[in-house]
């Protein structure tokens, strides 16, 4: 605090009484001298805690490089590198560009560039500082401008800034100017400037206009090409094109020329450009490259190969955090969630640290799960460690609530990161439709209809994002949770998803608690002429016409669905108590404690009985779970079952029932959605026990 605020005399001072101190307190010290410009004191500090065996980290030699770097310290500046060699953290891009800032600084402008060509990690800092270094060098010696001089400048142009822009256009002039413009290491730079800015075209011309074209500049062209943000589908064929052109003239294809053609084959339409190009990395012994690994298990991932992938990633010589997160996402994506937990664990006993899309995939799995403990660990892990402000952990954090029925958590989530649309942009946070869908969601499970509504229309509205199946399917529940099926229904004709049955099964759950027969068999008609080996859709029409007393109409859905070899899905509901899951059938005893948790469910029947005149008591899986998680969980700890069939109307009654009776929170999660028991005052209001 003393630090951040310019007080040094007072950090020090308090540094000074602690009898215990810890790198994060010798950083902290060391920063605040050296940002203050008291490099003296940052050198002194650092001399110091060597002396006392403080075990430096990347952020404490940073500091002092600055430190030297001020002072024209050249030897402790050297001295420093070799203490970054021997700790075996001079590849990190924090401390390559504080040694080349202290060696241009220090007026060794050919020990920067040095360090910079042998740097396997670059970005604008590095070449900004580089730049710094040649432009202080020539107004002291008028040292002349060369073709590396100027592909340095357009490579620190690269960046995003406005006065970046400026200077590399002026840069372009100049080299035109003195007669380098066509010059291959100023071609490189200019084309990575070019398609870093997007000026595709502009870098298709100056590529095609080029005397000599090495396996670098197509390196370029082919990264450019296939980049996060691509300005026409056709990049990505074209990238291929080039890399034919490379094999064609004989170019030996590098590792990375390999890792940017598996991006495009992820982007195109087909597998078998991706087969093909493999085929090349096995022929070059490139397969065990940890990017190379990524890319090849996107490819595979993508084109549902799930294990093709899986083979990629045990394959990989060097896993890291990228291929790791490959294979979780990989998992997530082709609907394998325990999978891509199990994963996960094994990522962090290996050791591995995760980043913000390792943690957004896992999250993703756990929303998909209902598994709110594991969720919440990784949420826990992601404020330890930073990632939670990211947009892209945002996003699953949303979701992974709101899937899990805890509305509440949800929407903290989302107040803590945006508080409202003004925060937002402020924080330059914009929402994308993986956060719609989170709101939307818990703005169906909690009844929100206005709220609901007013984001969906946002959505479109405000930040011009187009609704999927997913979204509208949010917003036909939340219409049909409200009782308003007409209009849920003519939402669904005028969506444009009418013929996904994803979107019909939302309404046909509302039709049935609101007891529209007529309407539930039209719609469940339509859901099983789209998908008619699907056994749900049949189970839940014979339910609704049981429960309307409709049981010749109720045996004619069973009588075809035998005729079609149409099996019902076994009920399987589940209950995570520590590292255990235990899952119960209807009417099963398997479980250990079986004995005690029929005992305890009959004995919440009664409870329920006493203020209930009709119960309908039977063994639903799902009530077996709930009886255990009252048996072992703590009053305090909210229950959370996951079924993987619909719940049927009883139990979703009994569950409220139950959550009253016994005063506990009661979280039910399943297909359609999660059933969350609100607080017992609502409840008694509810069943009139006041």
């Amino acid at each position: 605090m003393y630090c951040k605020c310019g007080d040094l005399e007072s950090a020090h001072l308090l540094f000074d009484r602690m009898t215990k101190r810890n790198l994060v307190s010798w950083n902290s010290l060391i920063s605040g001298y050296s940002l203050i410009g008291r490099y003296q004191q940052t050198l002194g500090l650092f001399l110091e805690g060597r002396s006392m065996e403080m075990e430096p980290d990347r952020f404490t030699y940073a500091g002092v490089l600055r430190g030297s770097a001020h002072l024209g310290d050249l030897k402790m500046g050297i001295m420093i590198h070799g203490l970054v060699v021997v700790s075996g953290v001079s590849s990190q891009v924090l401390l390559t560009n504080s040694l080349i800032d202290m060696y241009a600084k220090c007026g060794r402008i050919d020990l920067a560039r040095l360090v910079l060509d042998h740097s396997h990690e670059l970005d604008e800092v590095s070449w900004n500082s580089l730049l710094s270094g040649y432009v202080h060098l020539d107004a002291q010696r008028g040292v002349q401008i060369n073709g590396f001089a100027l592909g340095s400048i357009f490579k620190a142009c690269a960046g995003s800034s406005d006065y970046s822009s400026d200077f590399g256009s002026i840069a372009h002039g100049f080299a035109v100017k003195v007669g380098l413009e066509m010059d291959v290491v100023v071609c490189g730079a200019m084309l990575d400037k070019f398609l870093k800015r997007g000026a595709v075209k502009k870098a298709i011309e100056t590529f095609k206009l080029m005397p000599e074209q090495n396996v670098i500049v197509f390196n370029t062209m082919i990264a450019g090409l296939c980049g996060p943000d691509l300005e026409t589908s056709d990049q990505p064929y074209y990238a291929l094109s080039l890399f034919s052109d490379m094999k064609r003239r004989g170019m030996k294809p590098s590792k990375f020329t390999f890792s940017s053609v598996l991006k495009a084959c992820n982007v195109i339409v087909g597998f078998e450009p991706g087969k093909q190009i493999h085929a090349q990395v096995l022929k070059h012994n490139l397969q065990k490259d940890e990017f190379i690994g990524s890319g090849l298990i996107d490819l595979y991932s993508n084109n549902g190969l799930i294990e093709d992938g899986l083979r990629c990633f045990d394959s990989t010589y060097k896993q890291d955090v990228v291929s790791w997160t490959s294979m979780i996402s990989g998992f997530v994506q082709s609907e394998q969630f325990e999978r891509a937990c199990d994963l996960f664990h094994k990522l962090l006993v290996s050791g591995q640290k995760p980043d913000e899309f390792t943690l957004s995939s896992v999250m993703s799995a756990c929303a998909n799960l209902a598994i709110a403990r594991t969720g919440e660990q990784v949420h826990s892990r992601s404020m330890k460690t930073g990632f939670n402000n990211f947009t892209v952990c945002v996003n699953s954090l949303i979701f992974m609530y709101a899937k899990s029925g805890d509305i509440d958590a949800a929407a903290k989530a989302f107040s803590e990161t945006c508080d409202h649309d003004v925060k937002m942009k402020d924080y330059g946070f914009v929402p994308n439709s993986v956060i719609f869908l989170g709101v939307l969601t818990a703005c169906s499970h909690g009844g929100l209809l206005d709220e609901g509504l007013r984001s969906f229309d946002s959505m479109k509205r405000d930040y011009n994002l187009e609704p999927n199946v997913k979204h509208y399917a949010s917003i036909v529940d939340l219409l049909g949770r409200a009782g308003k099926l007409p209009a849920a229904e003519d939402l669904i004709l005028s969506s444009g998803f009418a013929s996904d049955p994803v979107i019909w099964k939302a309404l046909l759950g509302s039709c049935r608690l609101h007891g529209d027969v007529n309407r539930a068999a039209r719609v469940a008609e339509r859901i099983i002429e789209l998908n008619p080996h699907e056994s749900s859709s049949y189970v839940l029409l014979y339910n609704i016409y049981f429960d309307a007393g409709e049981r010749l109409l109720a045996d004619n859905v069973r009588n075809k669905m035998k005729k079609l070899g149409v099996k019902k899905e076994p009920g399987l509901s589940w209950i995570i108590i520590g590292p255990i899951v235990h899952s119960f059938t209807a009417s099963d005893k398997s479980h250990p404690q079986s004995r005690d948790i029929y005992s305890k469910l009959e004995e919440m029947v009664r409870g329920v009985k006493e203020t209930e005149e009709q119960v309908v008591q039977n063994f639903h899986s799902e009530r077996l779970a709930v009886a255990l998680g009252m048996m072992v969980l703590p009053e305090s700890a909210p229950i959370r079952v996951m079924k993987n069939l619909r719940v049927c109307r009883d139990c979703h009654t009994m569950m409220k029932l139950f959550s009253y009776s016994e005063r506990r929170e009661i979280v039910l999660r399943d297909p359609s959605g999660s059933i969350a028991s609100p607080g017992a005052h609502v409840l008694a209001w509810i069943t009139g026990n006041k």
